[in-house]
């Protein structure tokens, strides 16, 4: 039901703004501006998502993780759409979702509400959080481990040489 009104709304709502500001400065000023927010928009969008794509590349290179650049770029992407929709009210969306401090408070907010109830490792199935290892075909996979504790987790750069976690 809250997205149905939404669809119902933000249309009248761009209606509104356009009647608005259209009686105020005139029919070809409106478009003129409607027509230079979709530049600039695209021209912003592209920069924002050149660095959204370099910190996703920096995340996976230093075996981060890139939740984050990558909920950054689904943003830079949907205000994209937004500031190539026609209207006021989703260009000045789309305008706060470039602004890097407020997509990381949106950020904030979606991983407050968001509960990760499964997960999928290589080419397996997926499983429930917190179940056993399970192998490609379902199987239980066997092994043996050794607890280490206090020190600290290697990071492995491909130029790097092994990893650390097998001897060689």
């Amino acid at each position: 039901m809250p997205l149905l009104l939404l669809f119902i709304a933000i249309p009248l709502i761009e209606i509104a703004l356009f009647i608005q500001v259209g009686g105020v400065i005139g029919l070809w000023w409106t478009l003129a501006i409607v027509l230079a927010t979709a530049i600039l928009g695209s021209w912003m969008v592209r920069q924002q998502g050149a660095l959204a794509l370099r910190q996703l590349q920096q995340s996976f290179h230093a075996l981060n993780d890139p939740t984050e650049p990558l909920a950054h770029g689904a943003m830079i992407l949907f205000s994209g759409a937004l500031l190539l929709t026609p209207g006021f009210f989703t260009d000045a969306l789309g305008f706060l979702l470039l602004i890097p401090p407020v997509r990381h408070w949106v950020y904030e907010k979606l991983r407050q509400r968001v509960v990760v109830s499964s997960f999928t490792m290589g080419g397996g199935g997926t499983r429930a959080a917190g179940t056993g290892p399970r192998g490609v075909d379902g199987q239980v996979i066997e092994g043996e481990f050794t607890e280490v504790t206090g020190t600290k987790r290697p990071t492995h750069r491909p130029d790097s040489g092994p990893s650390g976690w097998t001897k060689h």
